[in-house]
């Protein structure tokens, strides 16, 4: 957690921007996919047969569930290196 330093920027500080960044791309990420997934949804119900129209609906949908796939991968691996060797790669910490 994140604690108030007075106003006073220090090192420290960048392991709060680190952390919220990280947390914003991830929410993101988590409400571009919801969106994509709806906008694919929505393509396929109304493509109305046309193959092209069904084609395109389709790898929306495709492309959003493989960037949550990657995403969801991607974190796995640092939790894999941090149970093989034991240092922590899933928080970002400065040594002082």
């Amino acid at each position: 957690m994140c604690e108030p330093t007075n106003g006073v920027a220090t090192i420290a500080n960048l392991e709060c921007v680190f952390q919220n960044v990280v947390q914003a791309f991830l929410g993101f990420a988590g409400i571009v996919l919801f969106i994509l997934l709806i906008v694919g949804g929505f393509r396929f119900i109304t493509s109305g047969g046309d193959p092209k129209a069904v084609e395109g609906a389709k790898k929306t949908i495709t492309s959003a569930i493989i960037g949550l796939i990657v995403i969801l991968l991607s974190y796995l691996i640092l939790v894999l290196i941090k149970a093989i060797t034991g240092v922590d790669v899933t928080t970002f910490k400065l040594v002082q």
